[in-house]
């Protein structure tokens, strides 16, 4: 079966990483049809905007996409093309794994966890009232006359919004990917001995939903501050965690640092009719054009595309691979190599063409 794919390259590194993630899965011998555009700071010189219209059309049709880092420009009057995609989609599942991969150094082995993130609220959700402006001026009003608690008149305000329906959407989802996925437990993370009304909200949902899932999935919670701790100390005692949105982001990129860092770690955000696929880390526009970065996390977004398109003989091919080439420690990029300045290192494409030769 051919599947029409819409391909977003990106911004930066984003180019290198994901034409050498598109060769890797071509390889498999799954057809693709990439149908790409053009986003974020490449975009804003073409088109005046980072995201044009047609992009979101494309995605919506295709029903499943590929992206590279995109810039968000500091000051710009742009707000991240990251979240519009996942607002404008309701992707509302963020999914990142973070799995050991031997031959990457890193602080532990056969780590295994899934961070399952909200997507769509919390304090991400943009509804942000400035410091010193008019309607800003008048909910601190409104809050002063309803609240015990009084908030400061020069005060920037963020609303966290934590719905019983996006909680209850995303705790089943968790459950849900942990059955297809043969995971054991999910613990829902959460700060409700804080903040009762939010957090609180999501904590008595997770458990509601637990109970559906009660003699297939074990079920565990664990307030947010704490969960960093154990991580750290015992990461193996967890599977999958599903969060809210801000916890998961921070989350996520703790989980990553266990198995090496944010150049292998993956994640797919997950709509109810379409998905799109994209390295956790940053467009890192310092390394733009050098053929250096590691194109490991692209790659096994990839793999996470492929597994959601069913193809899963090609996934395990190229996952396969992949995990040879790293573990040999020969064909792979500076950072992947014991001393960061070996002469030795792959470019990105070089270690993209070893990762192919495993797969013939």
């Amino acid at each position: 079966m051919k599947h029409k794919i819409t391909l977003i390259p990106g911004d930066g590194i984003g180019p290198e990483v994901i034409k050498a993630t598109t060769k890797c899965i071509e390889a498999t011998g799954v057809e693709i049809d990439w149908e790409e555009f053009l986003a974020g700071e490449g975009a804003i010189k073409k088109f005046g905007t980072p995201l044009p219209d047609d992009i979101m059309a494309s995605i919506k049709e295709n029903k499943v996409a590929l992206k590279g880092p995109i810039v968000t420009p500091i000051a710009s009057g742009f707000r991240s093309v990251n979240v519009a995609l996942r607002h404008n989609l309701d992707l509302f599942a963020c999914v990142r794994p973070a799995k050991s991969i031997e031959g990457v150094r890193a602080p532990y082995k056969d780590v295994d966890l899934v961070i399952i993130r909200e997507n769509s609220e919390d304090l991400y959700a943009g509804v942000e009232f400035e410091n010193g402006a008019a309607d800003t001026k008048k909910l601190i009003s409104l809050i002063n006359s309803l609240s015990a608690k009084k908030v400061r008149e020069d005060s920037g305000i963020s609303i966290k919004p934590i719905s019983e329906f996006a909680s209850r959407r995303i705790v089943d989802f968790a459950f849900q990917y942990a059955i297809e996925n043969k995971r054991k437990k999910v613990t829902a993370v959460h700060k409700a001995n804080i903040m009762k009304y939010t957090d609180g909200l999501f904590l008595r949902i997770a458990r509601e939903v637990a109970v559906k899932y009660q003699g297939k999935i074990a079920f565990d919670e664990a307030i947010v501050d704490n969960l960093c701790m154990q991580l750290v100390l015992r990461p193996h005692n967890f599977d999958v965690l599903v969060l809210p949105n801000l916890y998961g982001d921070i989350i996520s990129d703790l989980c990553a640092g266990l198995i090496g860092g944010l150049g292998i770690a993956p994640g797919a955000n997950i709509g109810k009719d379409c998905a799109l696929f994209e390295p956790v880390h940053g467009a890192a526009p310092k390394y733009t054009g050098q053929n250096k970065v590691n194109p490991t996390a692209t790659i096994q977004s990839g793999i996470l595309m492929l597994r959601y398109l069913k193809e899963d003989k090609a996934a395990d091919k190229l996952e396969n691979a992949l995990k040879e080439v790293i573990k040999e420690g020969k064909t792979v990029t500076y950072d992947l190599k014991k001393d960061r300045n070996d002469p030795s290192a792959a470019g990105t494409q070089e270690m993209a063409e070893a990762i192919i030769k495993r797969m013939r």
